[in-house]
């Protein structure tokens, strides 16, 4: 399944975002973490640099397939806390830069982006805290303004399927607490790691969702054969293969 529609007008997909219909269309994406891989070599840790190569593919396929009007990056464009270096700024600009060849772009500045505004201020881009769009607050996650419904990023949400090979794997995903209003995607960086869901709200970083009804929200995977509907995040951790 290569999308599922959770409310009226806002679609999750395959292909880590999520588009919003009923003002656009919109494509939401969040948590790049560009710049990954120099943040590693300055701690010695030396890896082929194919975060931003894999990042502008699939924006590509983005824009080409649902050709919005508009993208919204959700927060944590850059990796690093610190102020970037040249190289890293350059390639923050490269792919803002193709965004905005084909649509409107709206910056939301998450917990990493400190700096952030250093590098868009040349590209005529200012970084907001949210943006309202058809009815949804849309802001990075780290702060919850508690308004609802609410589209959000930060938690990097992944669960850990049971299997008989290795404990099982961990699959990142969508999270819809739909009585709640609230919907995490899961990070666009093929680098960022997941943070498995619990129903401990102690182990959950985005306080939107950790204020939310935690066994009932609804879990679709992202895999190679498409959204993969599990359940809901109890049901999830009932799994025994």
């Amino acid at each position: 399944m290569d999308s599922i529609e959770v409310f009226p007008g806002v679609r999750i997909t395959n292909d880590r975002c999520l588009i919003l219909d009923n003002d656009g269309p919109t494509a939401v994406l969040g948590d790049l973490h560009l710049g990954y891989e120099r943040a590693l070599e300055d701690e010695g840790m030396y890896l082929p640099r194919i975060n931003a190569d894999s990042i502008r593919e699939n924006l590509n396929r983005i824009l080409s397939k649902y050709e919005p009007s508009r993208v919204v990056l959700l927060g944590d464009i850059k990796h690093d806390f610190r102020r970037s270096k040249y190289a890293v700024k350059e390639e923050i600009a490269e792919i803002i830069g193709l965004l905005t060849e084909a649509a409107e772009v709206i910056v939301i500045k998450g917990n990493h982006d400190n700096f952030l505004q250093n590098t868009l201020s040349g590209m005529g881009l200012m970084a907001v805290d949210y943006v309202d769009i058809g009815g949804y607050r849309l802001e990075h996650g780290h702060v919850d303004s508690g308004k609802r419904p609410v589209i959000i990023g930060h938690e990097h949400p992944s669960v850990r399927i049971p299997g008989m090979v290795s404990g099982g794997f961990k699959m990142q995903c969508f999270v819809v607490a739909r009585k709640d209003g609230v919907i995490v995607l899961p990070p666009f960086s093929p680098f960022a790691s997941g943070n498995d869901l619990s129903l401990d709200p102690g182990c959950v970083m985005a306080d939107a969702l950790r204020r939310s009804d935690l066994p009932n929200v609804e879990i679709y995977g992202v895999s190679e054969v498409g959204l993969m509907p599990l359940g809901t995040l109890q049901e999830v951790m009932e799994l025994d293969i």
